[in-house]
């Protein structure tokens, strides 16, 4: 079975994306602790400067990521759709002459957020997938990232 598709990393991609990945590691988790129990101390103790700092805390990683997400959207590979193609051996992406292809069995996890497929490569590196690209062949994709990955590998709701 293949499955070919094309998608548009845009802005909004990316930020979800880098959302996901900060928010879900113990440094974006511990930052935006902090940050609540600074507004909450603050309040508690009627020091204004503690919900000062708590916000900036809280603010200050979001705000970044979405600057960050705006610059890189500017980058010359995401000016142009990424076309996918899924087979039983791995995945292959390819814009203009250039092409990759990965193993299904060297893939490091998939994820899901509310906007978007994640196929990570590696701790790091990762395809998006918009859902609003894949329309009716999302639930396509999310059964051939299931039957090629092992479960404990794949954590995506539909």
């Amino acid at each position: 079975m293949e499955l070919e598709f094309d998608v548009h990393v845009d802005a909004n991609a990316l930020y979800d994306y880098m959302l996901r990945h900060t928010f879900t590691k113990a440094a974006g988790i511990l930052g935006s602790t902090a940050g609540a129990l600074g507004i909450v101390a603050g309040m508690m103790q009627r020091y204004p400067i503690y919900v000062i700092f708590g916000a900036v805390v809280l603010l200050y990683q979001p705000v970044s990521l979405w600057l960050r997400a705006q610059k890189q959207a500017l980058l010359p590979v995401f000016k142009e759709p990424l076309h996918y193609k899924m087979t039983e051996e791995g995945v292959e992406v390819s814009q203009k002459e250039t092409q990759q292809f990965q193993k299904w069995e060297d893939m490091y996890r998939a994820v899901s957020t509310g906007k978007s497929l994640i196929l990570y490569t590696d701790k790091i590196h990762a395809s998006i997938f918009p859902r609003k690209d894949l329309g009716e062949k999302q639930s396509a994709v999310i059964a051939m990232i299931s039957s090629h990955m092992e479960p404990g590998k794949v954590q995506i709701r539909s």
